[in-house]
């Protein structure tokens, strides 16, 4: 088998999983647990199952 071993074992790609789509941590806060970049964070995350986040919804008033 070639190609590199993963980055997160599969617990911790389980627990990067559940704490996002909980919504219980940011992408970049679940890198710095595992001492990864962002984008190993993205690649573990099941596309299938990952609901996208929406952006945050500023209030906006009328002058």
């Amino acid at each position: 088998m070639g190609g590199r071993r993963p980055k997160l074992t599969a617990d911790q790609a389980a627990l990067a999983q559940r704490l996002y789509d909980e919504r219980e941590k940011t992408v970049q806060q679940i890198a710095d647990m595992f001492s990864v970049p962002r984008s190993t964070v993205y690649g573990h995350l099941d596309k299938t199952k990952t609901v996208p986040r929406q952006p945050k919804r500023t209030a906006t008033t009328k002058p």
